[in-house]
């Protein structure tokens, strides 16, 4: 069997999650939770047996007091077919592997049971990755590993069907928060508990000189209103059904029992009388 490879230092993750609760700043935690509730209510059922999948477990809970609340290992504590509701809340683009998180999601669903994840997106951080990697490329001639790479809405939702999700739905939303300085948002970043957890990364302390040059460098290619910059998350919300033979599934090819022509009122064109592409 091959290895999954691994992006996380998992150690280094609870490490950074545990310090952030001394002084936390997790207002976008707060953000997904939301999110999750919004969606809910459009959703119109009710859930009496909701589990949820998440780095900061007392924090969720708060949302969700009635929720059998986990921590996002990659063996989760879910029991197959309990539960009605499963939400990931937060914490899927830390996992090494995504799909095996899913796919042991669906099975603690029960059967036409829903599935609901928020994790940061692609474009999540994009002004301190290229930031950093200007400014170290200038100092070192290099790059290292020090922003967590994050899947793109269209890859994530492929990893619904990956997983087996029936009616699998991808979209997100972006969120831009203004900082004082690139200091001030590093600072906030472990306030989150998303600091650097990448099993590839540094493990020695960056010259501070790096640092110099990273407020220089934000502060002219991402200024934001009264002198301080801009940083960017984008939220990616998947959402999918344990398969049901109750629900609702696509029409096999050449069953229809109208034309699409008397729908739209329109007249139909053979495709011989069509006009011919022009050749490039």
């Amino acid at each position: 069997m091959t290895e999954t490879p691994r992006l996380t230092d998992r150690i280094a993750l609870r490490r950074n999650r545990h310090r952030a609760l001394n002084a936390p700043a997790l207002f976008l935690q707060d953000d997904a939770i939301d999110e999750v509730k919004e969606r809910l209510i459009v959703v119109n059922r009710t859930f009496t047996k909701t589990a949820i999948v998440t780095g900061f477990p007392d924090h969720w809970s708060t949302g969700f007091p009635e929720a059998q609340v986990v921590t996002d290992e990659p063996l989760l504590d879910l029991a197959e077919g309990t539960h009605d509701l499963v939400i990931h809340g937060l914490a899927l683009h830390w996992a090494d592997d995504p799909v095996g998180q899913l796919v042991q999601c669906r099975r603690a669903l029960q059967p036409d049971g829903l599935f609901i994840a928020v994790m940061f997106g692609g474009q999540t951080l994009a002004e301190l990755r290229a930031v950093l990697a200007e400014a170290e490329a200038r100092l070192t001639g290099g790059l290292s590993p020090r922003v967590l790479p994050m899947a793109e809405i269209r890859d994530a939702g492929a990893l619904l069907q990956r997983a087996g999700f029936a009616l699998p739905v991808a979209d997100g939303y972006g969120r831009q928060v203004h900082y004082r300085n690139a200091r001030h948002l590093m600072h906030d970043l472990r306030a989150m508990g998303e600091g650097n957890a990448l099993a590839a990364r540094h493990k020695t302390p960056a010259r501070r000189a790096l640092f110099d040059m990273v407020d220089e460098v934000y502060a002219t290619s991402f200024p934001a209103p009264g002198g301080r910059i801009t940083a960017s998350f984008e939220f990616v919300v998947l959402t999918g059904w344990a398969p049901d033979a109750s629900q609702q599934k696509p029409l096999r090819p050449g069953s229809a029992a109208s034309r699409l022509a008397d729908a739209l009122n329109t007249a139909e064109m053979p495709l011989s009388d069509a006009e011919p592409k022009t050749k490039i």
